[in-house]
């Protein structure tokens, strides 16, 4: 058996022991890697923390890009999203009356492309309609991120007509959706976003196929008992088996997913005056379900978070079918869908600057083709922060030129877009949020923490309100 040299073996030895002490050690704090100290939580370890004074964070701006990477294949996102409540949360200031809001960035919309959505907003203003949104987006929306904080600023302004969207059961210990509460056994889970994934690139609304035979069950939770009907999205294929939802004791609603060939199926039930749970259960067979809608009887908007650990425009565009996202997405009649894509594709800058603005060029037109009627939304990603070779915690250069490759897409493709990155203050606003206290993202600089989240959500919020102001007020005369 061939032995290391002396000199290598006592380096490997010190690099270990160095690993070993970094999450103990308050000196050797910055050696941690990025989102260690959310496994720490999850697993019950204690780390030690620097000293404020020891806290100071370093804000470098971008300099010269860094190499790219051959490969234009994304892989799986690495970082997983906070559980919740690991950190406090800071209430930001909200305008509780819709005409005072002001947003510091204006959706650009050259084009007139949030017409379909300021107008069906008109309607809902006067209790004449539900406006209906698709909001998709990477792991923090896996996590309703961002999302719970659009939704519930959009519903106390306009009403509340229902949830939205919800998956089937969590394909990730840490999905979930503010107020309600998932439960499921039995299912085989394929995102797209990562393997394994139906064959069949057959993912659903949400992106997530869940297999199920006899046996398998759901239990969901409500946030409140004012919903008053559900839908349940399913595949219909031959030999496909039987499902059953029941609330209160009672069976809702049996259906067959049986079908002469492949397709969307939808199956719905009135809900019971205050229902807060409802049970799903495959009865006979196998089936594929994608996901539940909830809704309520009366105008609001409704916005659904369909968020996709790992996501990136990519894995929409090379794994799900077109002709099946397009029935999936034209079921909902949305009036307004956000593509909110970009920072998973940072990691790959090579591939940024080739291949990724023709790829979400053809993702838009897919979606402009299944929603014609609806409004399209390019929204950037958040900042991005990672460490340096100092230290410090710097932006990396491939995030503005993402964001401007959005913007002229956006353009040339007839969609809206919101400078995300702009609004919460460009590069170098990670720093910042790690500095803050209490902190707005997480240690690996990319997912944020409630507070952080609740300023992204209400700048979305801000300025779609802002611009359905002004386009309301340019309208009456």
């Amino acid at each position: 058996m061939s032995t290391l040299p002396k000199k290598s073996s006592i380096a490997v030895l010190t690099l270990g022991a160095l690993i070993l002490l970094a999450p103990r050690i308050p000196q050797l704090s910055w050696m941690r890697p990025p989102g260690l100290d959310t496994l720490a939580r999850i697993a019950g370890i204690e780390l030690a923390q620097p000293k404020p004074e020891q806290q100071a964070v370093v804000v470098v701006p971008p300099t010269q890009p860094t190499d790219a990477p051959t490969t234009t294949t994304l892989p799986k996102d690495p970082h997983q999203p906070h559980p919740p409540g690991d950190e406090p949360d800071r209430p930001i200031p909200v305008a509780k009356d819709p005409q005072e809001v002001t947003s510091p960035t204006a959706i650009h919309d050259p084009s007139g492309a949030m017409r379909a959505f300021y107008e069906s907003l008109s309607k809902t203003e006067t209790r004449q309609g539900v406006t209906r949104v698709l909001h998709y987006g990477d792991s923090p929306v896996t996590a309703d991120s961002i999302t719970a904080d659009a939704r519930s600023l959009f519903q106390k302004q306009f009403g509340d007509a229902g949830h939205g969207f919800i998956l089937v059961a969590k394909p990730w210990n840490w999905y979930q959706h503010r107020g309600m509460d998932i439960k499921g056994s039995g299912w085989k889970t394929e995102a797209l976003s990562q393997s394994p994934r139906a064959r069949d690139n057959l993912h659903g609304l949400g992106g997530v196929n869940f297999q199920g035979s006899q046996g398998a069950t759901s239990r969901i939770r409500l946030a409140d008992g004012n919903h008053t009907r559900v839908e349940v999205l399913y595949l219909k294929q031959p030999g496909g088996g039987e499902f059953r939802v029941d609330a209160q004791g009672k069976t809702l609603l049996t259906a067959s997913t049986s079908g002469d060939e492949k397709g969307s199926g939808f199956a719905a039930a009135d809900l019971p005056p205050g229902t807060t749970e409802i049970n799903l259960s495959v009865t006979q067979g196998s089936v594929r379900l994608f996901g539940l809608l909830f809704e309520k009887q009366h105008s609001g908007v409704m916005y659904s978070s369909l968020g996709l650990n790992g996501a990136s425009t990519q894995s929409l565009l090379r794994y799900l079918d077109t002709n099946h996202w397009t029935e999936q997405i034209r079921h909902q009649t949305p009036d307004l869908i956000v593509l909110n894509y970009g920072t998973n594709e940072s990691v790959f800058p090579r591939y940024v600057e080739t291949h990724y603005p023709q790829e979400l060029k053809q993702v838009l037109l897919r979606i402009k083709s299944a929603a014609p009627a609806a409004s399209v939304l390019v929204m950037a990603p958040m900042d991005r922060g990672e460490r340096s070779s100092t230290g410090a915690i710097v932006t990396p250069p491939i995030m503005p030129k993402i964001v401007e490759i959005q913007r002229q897409i956006a353009d040339e493709t007839g969609c809206a877009f919101f400078n995300t990155y702009e609004a919460m203050g460009g590069a170098g606003t990670m720093a910042k949020w790690y500095a803050a206290k209490p902190r707005l993202v997480n240690a690996d600089y990319i997912h944020p923490l409630p507070g952080g989240a609740a300023i992204v959500g209400g700048l979305l919020n801000d300025a779609l309100v802002q611009g359905y102001r002004q386009w309301k007020g340019g309208a009456a005369k």
